[in-house]
């Protein structure tokens, strides 16, 4: 099985200006992710971005770098355009790992390429995590999913699915059952290059506006996406100026 790796990296972040290029463990964030996508096995690893600072950066330690339009209103519709400037086969697959992810486990890269090539029903595969917090779950910023036996995905949200209805009946519930199967979503994708030819083609959908979340097109639109439990814990990424704070914890000591 062979499949790219592409790492969208955007320079301004709203609540972390120029967050690729932030320091940690005297390296560029987006370096570390770049290393960590080199350990998967990955044909080839490709940071994509509209800014010329972040290409000078990404140069600089040997990254192959694609220069991609300012005007993409999301991170799949910059894949597409690198697919395309690559000349990839439609039936090519293509990983996105995100460039505020430094501690993405490779492990896991390797995983959802493989779980899209061994489902041909599937244009896309991603990966979740189970849920233990009440908080957690109640959380609308930790997405979650559910999906059928077979490990297609049927829907992501940002509210509490599935719904324990008789469990949260009970007074002064604070925790959730045992055995719950609620998954968090890990934004970590892979592709099919057609699927990404077909997505640049939808306009967004009705439930990807309400939710706000990106996967819903595909859905919307009658694809399959698979979806199985990550083989390693995956750290969460970088979105503020804490969370920058306990990476550097992590990979400074």
């Amino acid at each position: 099985m062979s499949f790219y790796v592409v790492i969208p990296a955007r320079y301004a972040s709203t609540r972390l200006p120029a967050k690729p290029l932030k320091e940690i463990a005297g390296k560029p964030m987006i370096q570390h992710v770049y290393e960590r996508a080199c350990e998967s096995a990955a044909a080839q690893v490709i940071i994509a971005t509209d800014d010329a600072r972040i290409e000078a950066v990404a140069k600089s330690f040997g990254a192959r770098v694609c220069m991609t339009s300012a005007t993409h209103n999301s991170g799949t519709d910059r894949l597409q355009e690198v697919a395309a400037q690559l000349g990839l086969d439609a039936t090519a697959i293509v990983v996105n790992v995100q460039g505020d992810e430094p501690l993405i486990p490779p492990a896991v890269i390797n995983q959802v390429a493989a779980n899209l090539a061994a489902n041909n029903y599937a244009s896309v595969a991603t990966l979740s995590e189970p849920i233990h917090s009440l908080d957690d779950f109640r959380n609308p910023n930790i997405v979650k999913v559910v999906a059928d036996h077979a490990g297609k995905a049927l829907y992501f949200s940002r509210a509490p699915i599935p719904w324990p209805r008789d469990h949260f009946a009970k007074p002064d519930t604070i925790s959730l059952p045992d055995n719950f199967p609620a998954q968090r979503h890990i934004g970590i994708y892979a592709y099919r290059v057609a699927l990404l030819n077909r997505f640049i083609t939808w306009p967004q959908a009705q439930l990807e506006q309400l939710e706000s979340l990106e996967q819903l097109r595909v859905l919307a639109n009658g694809e399959a996406i698979h979806i199985a439990e990550a083989c390693a814990a995956v750290p969460g990424g970088v979105d503020t100026e804490a969370d920058l704070l306990r990476v550097k914890a992590i990979l400074e000591n």
